[in-house]
């Protein structure tokens, strides 16, 4: 007879996590960060508002996922692509995939020009052909300011500049003034803001132009101190303005669901469709041109033809008679 032989020892079989583990977990930190970006914390480098100016762009997440899932064999990850897909459905469908709401009665643009434009004649000339009576322009300079004045004339009959900033109306302007917004430590010649009545069909109209300061990006993160700083002074101004109706137009350099821009969208409310990325103008990334309102409803925006400048003019429609509900 043969010897018997004693079985071998079964070997240790450590856990293995199922296929698609890993982007399952990518798909629920995306999902998290649509639905709650305010959980990052803003220091170091102001991460939050760095990952809520580019929130929109964290659905591509999703098709990602999906394909990977596919290609993988792994449902446990296609599954899982599916939630960030349904938040970023729930808090951006309606701006991206609904279209442009043009039902409002007043037309406005707003646009940073560029002080570094070679053509304000043809860009003055595209706004006359925006069916915009109402607009806003940013980074004017002496040398480009005449030739605005001029093509933008027989369109807009009234116009208000302060600083680098300037307003265009169909409609008279009254009580014009500049609103200081300057941050504390800059000490030279530096105005963006300005404040005027808006003389409308429907009543008067506070109308705010302003150019808050630029964000850099670097290796520390995101710096925007300066222009948080001109924010608080901005949203003061337009709290203490007596007129109920109040419009502004600007180059926040912000989107509208960065917490720097935060003490504005306390008492303004943002468009209710339209993406509008206006910035860079070459491969638009974000909307920083903002048209924001209180006591009236901004229905819908959407980005307009280049120029010669480095942004998109936006447009947006703007009823009077309309509020939303905060």
């Amino acid at each position: 007879m043969r010897p018997a032989h004693s079985a071998a020892p079964t070997p240790r079989r450590w856990y293995r996590p199922a296929r698609g583990t890993t982007e399952a977990v990518l798909a629920v930190v995306a999902a998290g960060l649509l639905a709650a970006p305010r959980l990052v914390p803003n220091t170091p480098g102001r991460m939050g508002s760095l990952t809520e100016t580019l929130l929109p762009w964290l659905g591509l997440v999703a098709p990602v996922l999906l394909c990977t899932g596919l290609l993988r064999r792994a449902p446990v990850a296609v599954a899982a692509a599916v939630l960030p897909a349904v938040v970023w459905g729930f808090r951006f469908g309606g701006l991206f995939l609904n279209g442009t709401d043009a039902s409002g009665d007043l037309v406005v643009v707003q646009h940073n020009v560029s002080d570094e434009n070679a053509d304000p004649a043809g860009t003055a000339a595209a706004l006359n052909r925006s069916g915009a009576r109402i607009v806003a322009l940013e980074e004017l300079t002496p040398q480009a300011l005449p030739v605005y004045e001029e093509v933008l004339a027989p369109r807009f009959p009234h116009h208000a500049v302060s600083g680098t900033v300037g307003l265009w109306s169909a409609f008279p302007l009254t009580d014009v003034r500049p609103v200081d917004i300057r941050p504390e430590g800059i000490t030279e010649a530096w105005n963006r803001g300005l404040r005027a009545t808006a003389r409308t069909p429907d009543g008067d109209l506070a109308v705010y132009v302003a150019h808050l300061p630029s964000v850099r990006l670097g290796g520390a993160g995101l710096r925007s101190g300066l222009r948080d700083e001109s924010a608080v002074l901005l949203a003061a101004a337009v709290h203490d303005e007596p007129l109920d109706r109040v419009l502004l137009l600007g180059d926040l350099n912000g989107t509208v669901d960065d917490r720097g821009l935060g003490p504005l969208r306390a008492d303004l409310d943002g468009p209710a469709s339209g993406a509008a990325f206006s910035w860079p103008a070459a491969f638009p990334v974000a909307r920083i041109d903002q048209v924001l309102a209180r006591s009236a409803r901004v229905t819908g925006i959407r980005s307009l033809p280049g120029t010669g400048s480095d942004h998109l003019p936006v447009a947006a429609y703007v009823d009077l008679r309309r509020t939303d509900a905060r």
